[in-house]
């Protein structure tokens, strides 16, 4: 049986933590964020979990990761 395929795009924005969970950066970050307030920059900083509706897509997406 042949290796699944990694969706290559999927595997960039997500990794998985020791425990299992589903990692991703914070959207937004790439440019106009010269208007944003000091509290949204910071809070841009910070990875967030995954939402648990997309963590079933995510896995079958990237088998290996």
């Amino acid at each position: 049986m042949p290796k699944i395929k990694t969706h290559k795009a999927t595997g960039k924005r997500f990794t998985r933590t020791a425990t299992k969970k589903l990692k991703q950066r914070k959207a937004g970050q790439d440019h106009f964020n010269s208007r944003d307030t000091g509290n949204a920059t910071r809070k841009k900083r910070l990875d967030i979990s995954t939402h648990k509706t997309l963590e079933k897509t995510i896995k079958m997406l990237t088998p290996y990761n």
